[in-house]
């Protein structure tokens, strides 16, 4: 993917987060957009309270990912890589 190409993609990707953000920040956590692959799949990592939250996968598929596909409907899917404490 073209440097400029992938700018605008991310940009696109973190607006569509800046309106799950709040949700998000009220309950304690965030979430941040690592990587966008050439075929369109967008990593995230949740962070602070999200991580461990049980109702992450919940909100990464009704929330994240629907909110970045209505965005942005060539996106394959949105991926949790966030590290967790096993």
């Amino acid at each position: 993917m073209k440097n400029n190409e992938n700018t605008k993609l991310s940009n696109l990707v973190e607006a569509a987060l800046d309106k799950v953000r709040p949700y998000l920040n009220a309950d304690g956590g965030d979430i941040k957009l690592l990587e966008i692959t050439n075929d369109l799949t967008v990593k995230i990592s949740f962070t602070g309270a999200c991580v461990e939250c049980d109702a992450s996968m919940l909100t990464l598929k009704n929330g994240v990912e629907t909110t970045i596909k209505n965005a942005l409907p060539n996106v394959k899917e949105v991926v949790d890589v966030t590290k967790r404490d096993s």
